[in-house]
C-alpha cells in the first residue's frame, strides 16, 4: 500500500518501498500532523505531542527543521501521494497558517483514518453480513502491530491506547458478522489470540464463548467464561456482566450454539460534550500533581474505572488544578468531557446527584423525556450513554462519597476525577479512588504566582512578596485576592500592603482556629473588602442571599436596590478584585468559600428587614421578567397567569421572542433555585406564582425541571391551605408526567387536580383538569372516556362563556374523534376551534389546529386542502417558536405526501420530524415519525428500510404504552415482510389491537389478513 502507516511503526510507503523518514522526534512530529490529516494543528500542540512537559530551549528552532525536512520528504513523493478515488487531487503537502500547520493528504493514504472509514461504513445502515465481513477484514488487516511503535512520549501512549480500544470494537463488530455467516472458525482462533492479550476486556471473552458455543465447543465455552469469572475476582473484585452470564447460561442449556441477532442499523451519534470551564490564568506550580494524575490515567486498564480524588481545604485550588489538568489531558477523551460543580460545600443548597444527572444525560444528547425520574434509573441510564465511551468525567466540589457514587461511570473506558474537602475516604476504600492530598503551594509556587499576578513590582520588594505569601497561607485564592488589591493600588509599596493585612489579621479572628489556613482567607477576604466602596460590600454581602448559582446585573440591582448600569458597574469591581467571577460575558458566579463568607456577613451587618427586603426584590423581579417573557411568547393566555408584582427594578427588554426564550432558558436553574428557596424559607406564594407563570413554557420540554418547580409549588399550597393553587401545581404534574409517557401518574395526579377545583368550586379549573384527563385517556387508547372528559370540559367551558377554553376542548375533542373515525364531526369540531382562536388571536393553538385539521382531511382524502392546513400550520409554528407543533405539523405534511407518491418529499419531512421530536423529548412524536418513514418506504419500494423504522418505532410504542402506534407499527410491519408467516403474525397484532380500541382500521386489516390467508378474520 502506498501511504502513511501508523498502526505499527510510522512509515510512508511509495511504490512498494518505505522511504526514509528520520529520527523518532521526525517521525512523531509527522504522526502528530497526520493524527488530524486535513485540520490545523497549532504550534503549541505539536509541541506538547513530541516533546511534552519538558521542551528543549529552542524548541521552536527545532521544530521547523523537523517540519522542512516533512515537506521535503512530501515533495519528493508527491507523485505518488494522491487520493485513490481522485487522480486529479493535490499530492500531500504540508502548509502553514495562522492555525499552525496542516497536513493535506487523502486519508485514504493514511491507513487510521482508513481504518475509521472502512469500520464506519460496516456498521452503518443496509448491506449483507457478508458485506460487513469483507469491510471489516480489510480495516483489521491494516494492522501491524501497536500502533505508533516506537514513538516516545505522553501524547503517543494515550493516542497508541485509544486506537487500540477502537481496535477491539471493530473486531467485536467483525465476530458478529462473521458468526452470522458461518465462520464459527476463524472468529475462534482470532478471538483467542486476542483474549490472552486483552484478559480483561469481557466484551472479547464474551464474543470468544459465542463463537466456540457455535461450533459446537460448549465445555471450551465454559471453560472460557470460568476462567474470566477467576480473572475478574483475582484482579478486579468484581464478578461477570449481565451479557457474559446470560451467554453462559444459554451454554448451560445444552442447545445448539446461536450466531448473534441480525445486525441492526447504527444508533444516532451521540453527542460529544466539552463542558471543561475556562482554565484559571496565571496558573503555576502543581507540577508533581499533574503528573500523580497523568501517571494514575496512565495506568488505566480498560475494564478499571479510574477515579482521582483531590481533597484538600477550601481555597487550596483544587477546582483549578483539576480543570488544568483535564484540558492537559482532554486528547485522552476523544468522546467528550463532563463537568458539573456540585456546590458542596454551598451555604444554601449543595447539588444533588439527582440534578446532577439530569444535566450529564442532556448534555450526552438524552431527549428530557428519556431521562428517567428516579434517580437510581437516571444513574443506570447515565451509565449505559457513556458505556464504551473514552470520556472524561469532573465532579467539582463535591461534599460526600454519596454525592458522588451515582455519577461513576459502569465500565473502564472512562475516567474520574473529584475535588473536595473531604477526603472521601469511602471512595477510597469501596471504588479504589486514587487519593491526591492538595496542601498548601510550595513557598516557591506562591512566590512565583504573586510575581506574575502583581507584576514588575513584585521583583523590586522580594521580602514583601514573601511576607504577602505567608500571609495568605499560600492558598490560590487568597493570593489572587491580595494581587489584585496590589494591582489596584500601584502607588502603595507591596511593604505598606503587607504591614495593612497584618493589622487586619491581628484584629480579626472570624474563624477562631488559630493556624487553620481557613483564617488567613477570611483576613484577606475582610481586608480586600476594606479596600472597596461601601456599595461594593454591600452588593457582595447581598450576592450570597441569592440561591441559584450566577446572577446578572438585573438580578444584582433586584438584591442592592440599584438600577442596572450601576449593578454592573458594581460587579465588574468585585471581579477585578476577584471576589467574583464571570461564568459568561454577562453573568457572575462566586466560589463557594466566598459565598458563605458573604453569607455570614450578611447576617452580621444587615439586618433581618434588609435582608428580607432584598430577597423581596429579588424575587419579584424574578416574577416579573417570566411574566414578561411568558407574555411575549404567549399574549393570549396571560389572563391565565397571575398578575407580575410591582417592581423598582427594570426588566430587560424581552418583547423579542428570541430574547425571551434565551432568558427564560438561562435563567431556568436560578429559577429553580428560587422555587426550592422560596417554598421552604417562608415564601410559599412566590413558589406557587412562578409555576403558574412559567407552565407553558415548561411543558415546551422542560419536563424534569417542571416537575421539580411545579413540586415545590404543590407543596407550599399545601402548607398554607391553598387548595386552588394546590390543584394548578397538579396540573402541571400531571402534564409534566404524561409528557414523560407517565400515564398511570399523570391520571393520578390530574384526578386530584380535578378533586380540588371541584371541592373550591373553580369552575375554569375543574375544566382545564378534564381537559388535561381526555388528553392522558387519548394517549392510552381509553377514546371513549377521553370523549366523555373533553365533552364535560367543553360544557363548563361554554357556561362560562370561555372562548379559548372552548376552543382547546372543541380541538382535543375533534382529535379523538378522529381516531375512532368519526371524521366530518371532527373537521366540524376543529372548523369551530379555528373560527374561536382567530376572535381569540392565540396563534399558538390555532396553529396546532390547523395541524389537526390537516390530519382529519388526509383521512377524508382531500389531499390538496391537507397540504395547505399543514403548511399554514407549519409557518405559524416556526413564527411561534413551538417546535413541538413544528414536528406534528412536518409529520402531518410527510403523510400527505406519501398519499400523493411524493416519497421523497414524504421521507425528508418526516426525517426532520423525528430530530424534532427527539430534541423535544416526545417519544410518542418519535414514534408517529418512525412509522411516517417506514410508510413512506414501502410506498417508495423501500420495504427493508420500512422494517427497520416499523420496528423501532414499535419498540418505543411498546416501552411507553401507546396502543394506537404499537398498532400502526405492527400493520406496516405486515405490510413489509415478504413472509406471509410473519406478516399475518403482524397482522393479527394490529387486527388485535385496533379492534380493542374501536379504531376504523381495524375494518382495513382485517380484509387485508383475509387476502394473505384466504380466510375471514372477525
Amino acid at each position: 500500500m502506498t501511504g502513511f502507516r501508523l498502526l505499527g511503526p510510522v512509515e510512508l510507503w511509495v511504490a512498494g518501498r518505505p522511504v526514509d523518514l528520520g529520527p523518532a522526534k521526525r517521525r512523531t512530529v509527522l504522526a502528530a500532523l497526520l493524527a488530524d490529516a486535513g485540520g490545523w494543528v497549532a504550534a503549541e500542540t505539536l509541541i506538547d505531542r513530541v516533546w511534552g512537559e519538558d521542551p528543549p530551549a529552542q524548541v521552536r528552532s527545532t521544530l521547523y527543521a523537523h517540519v522542512a525536512r516533512i515537506r521535503r520528504v512530501l515533495v519528493d513523493s508527491a507523485p505518488h501521494l494522491r487520493g485513490a478515488d481522485d487522480d486529479t487531487a493535490a499530492a500531500a503537502s504540508l502548509v502553514r497558517g495562522p492555525g499552525g500547520y496542516r497536513l493535506d493528504v487523502s486519508r485514504d493514504l493514511v491507513d487510521v483514518h482508513r481504518f475509521r472509514g472502512l469500520v464506519g461504513r460496516a456498521r452503518g445502515a443496509g448491506g449483507s453480513d457478508a458485506g460487513r465481513v469483507a469491510t471489516l477484514r480489510e480495516a483489521m488487516g491494516l494492522w501491524r502491530g501497536e500502533p505508533l511503535a516506537g514513538l516516545p512520549g505522553a501524547w503517543a501512549a494515550r493516542t497508541r491506547e485509544t486506537w487500540l480500544h477502537q481496535r477491539i470494537d471493530a473486531v467485536l463488530a467483525w465476530a458478529d458478522a462473521e458468526l452470522r455467516v458461518g465462520g464459527q472458525v476463524v472468529v475462534v482462533d482470532t478471538l483467542s489470540v486476542l483474549v490472552a492479550e486483552h484478559p480483561l476486556v469481557e466484551p472479547l471473552a464474551v464474543a470468544l464463548m459465542r463463537a466456540l458455543h457455535a461450533a459446537g465447543r460448549a465445555p471450551e465455552a465454559l471453560a472460557c467464561y470460568t476462567a474470566l469469572r477467576k480473572r475478574l475476582a483475582d484482579e478486579l473484585g468484581t464478578t461477570p456482566g449481565a451479557e457474559a452470564r446470560r451467554e453462559h447460561r444459554a451454554v448451560l442449556s445444552g442447545g445448539a450454539g446461536t450466531a448473534p441477532p441480525p445486525s441492526r442499523p447504527s444508533p444516532r451519534v451521540g453527542v460529544i460534550p466539552a463542558q471543561l470551564p475556562m482554565e484559571a490564568t496565571g496558573f503555576t506550580g502543581r507540577e508533581e500533581e499533574l503528573a500523580h494524575l497523568d501517571k494514575v490515567v496512565a495506568a488505566d486498564r480498560a475494564t478499571a474505572v479510574v477515579i482521582s480524588a483531590v481533597s484538600g481545604t477550601a481555597g487550596v485550588g483544587k477546582t483549578a488544578l483539576a480543570v488544568r489538568w483535564a484540558h492537559r489531558a482532554r486528547d485522552r477523551f476523544p468522546d467528550g468531557q463532563l463537568y458539573v460543580n456540585l456546590r458542596g460545600y454551598d451555604p444554601d443548597r449543595p447539588m444533588t446527584a439527582a440534578e446532577a444527572l439530569v444535566r450529564f444525560l442532556t448534555a450526552l444528547g438524552v431527549s428530557g423525556q428519556d431521562v428517567p425520574l428516579e434517580e437510581d434509573d437516571r444513574a443506570a441510564r447515565y451509565r449505559t450513554e457513556v458505556a464504551g465511551r473514552r470520556m472524561l468525567i469532573v465532579l467539582d466540589n463535591a461534599a460526600t462519597v454519596e454525592q458522588v457514587r451515582p455519577l461513576l461511570p459502569g465500565t473502564g473506558s472512562c475516567a474520574v476525577l473529584v475535588t473536595s474537602r473531604d477526603s472521601l475516604a469511602g471512595l477510597v476504600a469501596r471504588e479504589g479512588a486514587h487519593r491526591l492530598d492538595l496542601d498548601l503551594l510550595p513557598v516557591d509556587a506562591a512566590r512565583t504566582l504573586l510575581r506574575r499576578l502583581v507584576g514588575p513590582r513584585a521583583e523590586a520588594e522580594p521580602d514583601a512578596v514573601d511576607a504577602l505569601a505567608a500571609q495568605c497561607a499560600r492558598l490560590p485564592l487568597a493570593l489572587r485576592v491580595a494581587a489584585e488589591l496590589a494591582v489596584a493600588r500601584p502607588g502603595t509599596p507591596l511593604a505598606d500592603l503587607v504591614d495593612e493585612l497584618a493589622d487586619q489579621q491581628r484584629r480579626l479572628d472570624l474563624l477562631g482556629a488559630d493556624g487553620d489556613p481557613r483564617t488567613a482567607v477570611a483576613a484577606v477576604f475582610s481586608w480586600s473588602l476594606r479596600q472597596l466602596p461601601a456599595d461594593a460590600a454591600r452588593a457582595f454581602r447581598l450576592l450570597g442571599l441569592h440561591p441559584g448559582p450566577d446572577v446578572d446585573a438585573y438580578a444584582a440591582a433586584a438584591l442592592t436596590d440599584t438600577g442596572p448600569a450601576d449593578a454592573r458597574r458594581t460587579l465588574d469591581v468585585l471581579a477585578r478584585a476577584h471576589l467574583i467571577q464571570r461564568t459568561d460575558t454577562a453573568r457572575y458566579g462566586m466560589h463557594d468559600l466566598l459565598r458563605a463568607y458573604a453569607t455570614r456577613l450578611a447576617t452580621a451587618e444587615e439586618t433581618p428587614g434588609a435582608r428580607e427586603a432584598a430577597l423581596d426584590r429579588l424575587f419579584d423581579h424574578c416574577l416579573a421578567t417570566a411574566a414578561a417573557a411568558m407574555d411575549c411568547l404567549h399574549p393570549a393566555e396571560a389572563h391565565l397567569r397571575p398578575a407580575a408584582p410591582e417592581t423598582v427594578t427594570p426588566v430587560p427588554d424581552l418583547s423579542d421572542p428570541d430574547a425571551a426564550r434565551a432568558w427564560l432558558d438561562t435563567e431556568r436553574p436560578g429559577l429553580t433555585a428560587m422555587s426550592a428557596h422560596t417554598a421552604t424559607r417562608g415564601r410559599p406564594t412566590h413558589a406557587i406564582r412562578l409555576s403558574s407563570t412559567l407552565y407553558r413554557h415548561l411543558v415546551s420540554g422542560q419536563h424534569t425541571d417542571g416537575l421539580t418547580i411545579h413540586g415545590h409549588a404543590r407543596d407550599a399550597a399545601r402548607e398554607i391551605g391553598d387548595p386552588v393553587g394546590e390543584a394548578r401545581a397538579l396540573i402541571g404534574l400531571g402534564i409534566a408526567y404524561w409528557q414523560l409517557a407517565r400515564h398511570e401518574p399523570a391520571r393520578r395526579h390530574l384526578q386530584q387536580a380535578l378533586t380540588l377545583f371541584r371541592q373550591a368550586d373553580d369552575v375554569t379549573g375543574q375544566a382545564r383538569a378534564l381537559v388535561n384527563l381526555g388528553l392522558v385517556d387519548e394517549r392510552l387508547g381509553r377514546f371513549l372516556s377521553a370523549v366523555e372528559y373533553l365533552e364535560q370540559a367543553l360544557v363548563l367551558y361554554r357556561r362560562l362563556d370561555d372562548r379559548l377554553g372552548e376552543a382547546t376542548a372543541l380541538k382535543d375533542l375533534a382529535s379523538v374523534e378522529s381516531q375512532l373515525g368519526r371524521y366530518d364531526q371532527s373537521a366540524g369540531h376543529l372548523r369551530q376551534s379555528l373560527s374561536l382562536l382567530r376572535r381569540t388571536s392565540n396563534r399558538y393553538l390555532e396553529a396546532h389546529a390547523l395541524s389537526d385539521l390537516g390530519a382529519v382531511e388526509v383521512r377524508l382524502d382531500q389531499l390538496d386542502s391537507a397540504a395547505g392546513h399543514q403548511q399554514l400550520a407549519l409557518t405559524l409554528l416556526r413564527e411561534v417558536g413551538d417546535r413541538y407543533g413544528e414536528a406534528g405539523a412536518l409529520h402531518g405534511l410527510g403523510l400527505v405526501h406519501t398519499r400523493r407518491g411524493r416519497h421523497p418529499d414524504a421521507t425528508e419531512c418526516h426525517r426532520q420530524a423525528l430530530t424534532l421530536y427527539r430534541e423535544n423529548g416526545d417519544r410518542d412524536g418519535e414514534a408517529r415519525a418512525l412509522n411516517g418513514l417506514g410508510e413512506a418506504a414501502r410506498a417508495a419500494g423501500r420495504p427493508t428500510d420500512a422494517l427497520t423504522h416499523h420496528t423501532e418505532a414499535l419498540t418505543i410504542a411498546e416501552d411507553i404504552g401507546s396502543p394506537t402506534q404499537q398498532a400502526r407499527a405492527h400493520s406496516g410491519l405486515a405490510a413489509a415482510h415478504h413472509s406471509p408467516t410473519l406478516a399475518a403474525h403482524h397482522y393479527h397484532r394490529a387486527l388485535t389491537l385496533y379492534t380493542q380500541l374501536g379504531m376504523p382500521e381495524a375494518d382495513t386489516i382485517r380484509t387485508n389478513l383475509a387476502d394473505l390467508t384466504g380466510t375471514s378474520s372477525f
